[in-house]
């Protein structure tokens, strides 16, 4: 009963989302940490390849014949590896950015763009979290 409550609607894929922004903000503050750091390669996720698999999930959960109930089968990417509740991520090296003598091809404007970006992201998908369970609140008290 409950995990039917928990796995409708939009929620599988807003927690999807949210697993998705958690990590990869993991990811990109460690590059900000490590500006200076000789030899250092900063790392990303790619969203792209992140929506594109999360789309063919959502479209896949829509042919079933009930489309608004079920877990989402996200598959696997060379970057991230969904598990139950959680996300496992293999970032890549960005290798587009000049090379500094150090060794180091930081860009911390665009490492600050990305991280900006997933950030607002993150927030969004929390928010619309929260207002599913506000819902969920809601109808559980039988109030208006």
């Amino acid at each position: 009963m409950i995990q039917g409550l928990l796995d409708s609607g939009a929620m599988p894929a807003l927690e999807r989302l949210v697993q998705f922004t958690g990590a990869r903000h993991k990811v990109l503050v460690d590059d900000v940490a490590n500006l200076s750091t000789p030899f250092f390669k900063p790392r990303d996720l790619d969203p792209a390849s992140f929506q594109a698999t999360l789309r063919d999930a959502v479209e896949s959960r829509r042919r079933r014949p009930n489309p608004t109930r079920g877990e989402l089968d996200v598959r696997d990417t060379d970057q991230l590896s969904f598990k139950d509740g959680r996300v496992e991520v293999r970032a890549t090296r960005m290798d587009e950015n000049i090379l500094f003598h150090d060794q180091n091809n930081r860009d911390l404007e665009r490492i600050m763009q990305n991280l900006v970006e997933n950030t607002m992201t993150h927030n969004a998908g929390v928010d619309m979290l929260r207002n599913q369970f506000e819902m969920l609140r809601t109808a559980i008290r039988e109030r208006v």
